[in-house]
């Protein structure tokens, strides 16, 4: 007989600004501001930290042993992840995991980006790239493709090129798709953009590819997020009933021979291994579409949010352009799906972009999230009350989906995150002070590393 599994709980997070990658900050001071916020939301200190996994794709080996020693030295294995754009959600799933399996009362996901301006690009210039192979058969599936454009929105275009011609809609169904992230970010501090581009502005502004112009790409980004996870018996113990939520299913996937078939240039950027791995996860929550309330989903470009619609199940794929039409993607609609901008305008440091979505999805379901609050969450007898979902993927390929909801203990009321941090951190910004550092670092750490502490 299989042994019992733990259950899984967010019980703190925290988020720094996604800014232009301007260089002004290093990712061990992004990743200090990150992980301190999410222990002060917790009430916890470095030291009962079992685990960590820190996730980043620019960067040498070690840089999670960087960021984290500022704020202790207490021996716990620190396991460094890279997976592409999916790599912070990677992280968490393997933190959640480790938790799942009995292995560890409390682990901590941490994720942080430093990019270069621009498009993306490889620095490995003298070995072939592991994408390669993926790119080859989405233009063998679409040989009239933008050839002028850089590489991802090349593929992520003709994905949406492809669902036109064989569903229907057009670029106008982009350009409501990323106008609505751009006004979902009007209310969100941490985000990169937050000007509200119309459906105008985004049309007439500058095209990158035949079907995608500059404001339905999400921009490179600098930025952290961090998620710390616990047992329930953690959860009673530190009395954090009033904000825990529950990671009820986290499911990682990568590729099916689709992929490279060269046949949809849907499938070679992840449309079918979402749609396998949306269908289990659903089935592991035993939850269905209908239970869901408030979704962040991987917006890369806004060609993505288009396909991943149907791929996740929210509707009939045939159906997807009258699903943007009726509005069911935001408030006042069936779903609010991306209430935090999205990766279009909130940003994408592709390490920290996974953990961000949970932050986001966590504060939602607390019912803290202020200006951007997804209403109808809670409007049940059931204490639980609707699911948030997260999707996060990366080429080459990897997909990670979440469902995650108030427990049935959840119990608003009393000393909570806000009240440790001293403000609202869901929906206002601050940087941490040496005194947070203080309050969040473990007994056991090195003054000589804290003097190279930038806050």
């Amino acid at each position: 007989m299989a042994p019992e599994r733990e259950r899984v709980f967010i019980v703190g997070t925290g988020c720094t600004a996604f800014t232009k990658p301007r260089g002004e900050r290093q990712t061990s001071e992004m990743g200090l501001e990150a992980a301190t916020k999410a222990l002060l939301d917790a009430g916890i200190t470095y030291d009962v930290i079992e685990a960590a996994f820190v996730g980043y794709v620019y960067g040498a080996s070690t840089c999670g042993q960087s960021a984290l020693y500022q704020l202790g030295l207490t021996g716990i294995p620190i396991t460094n992840v890279n997976n592409n754009c999916a790599t912070g959600s990677v992280a968490l799933f393997h933190a959640a995991t480790l938790v799942r399996a009995g292995e560890a009362r409390c682990a901590l996901a941490l994720g942080f980006e430093r990019m270069a301006p621009g498009a993306l690009g490889d620095p490995w210039l003298d070995r072939p790239s592991p994408i390669r192979p993926l790119l080859d058969a989405a233009a063998r599936a679409a040989p009239d493709v933008d050839l002028g454009a850089p590489p991802m929105p090349r593929v992520f275009g003709a994905a949406a090129a492809e669902y036109f011609r064989l569903h229907g809609g057009g670029v106008e169904c982009l350009a409501k798709i990323a106008a609505k992230n751009h006004r979902h970010a009007l209310h969100n501090p941490y985000a990169q953009f937050r000007e509200g581009y119309s459906e105008t502005e985004i049309l007439t502004s500058k095209p990158i590819t035949n079907e995608l112009t500059k404001f339905m790409c999400s921009p490179t980004s600098d930025g952290a997020a961090c998620c710390v996870v616990a047992n329930e018996a953690f959860v009673r113990a530190h009395k954090l009933e009033n904000q825990a939520i529950e990671l009820v299913a986290i499911g990682l996937a990568t590729d099916f021979p689709e992929a490279f078939a060269g046949r949809s240039v849907m499938d070679s950027v992840g449309y079918g291994m979402t749609r396998r791995l949306a269908d289990k996860v659903f089935a592991w929550a035993g939850a269905n579409r209908d239970d869901v309330g408030v979704i962040e989903l991987h917006d890369c470009f806004a060609a993505n949010e288009l396909i991943t619609y149907s791929a996740v199940g929210l509707c009939a794929i045939e159906d997807t352009h009258n699903f943007i039409e009726r509005g069911d993607n935001s408030y006042g609609g069936k779903y609010v799906i991306n209430p935090s901008g999205g990766l279009e305008a909130k940003g994408h440091p592709l390490g920290a972009t996974g953990l961000a979505m949970h932050f986001s999805i966590t504060m939602q379901l607390r019912n803290w999230a202020g200006p951007m609050q997804a209403p109808g969450l809670f409007d049940t007898q059931d204490a639980r009350g609707k699911y948030g979902l997260v999707h996060n993927i990366g080429l080459g390929g990897a997909a990670v989906i979440s469902l995650l909801r108030r427990p049935e203990f959840y119990r608003a009321g009393g000393q909570d995150g806000r009240d440790r941090l001293g403000y609202n951190h869901a929906h206002e910004l601050r940087l941490i002070t040496s005194a947070d550092v203080d309050n969040a670092k473990s007994k056991a750490y090195s003054e000589n590393l804290l003097r190279l502490a930038k806050l």
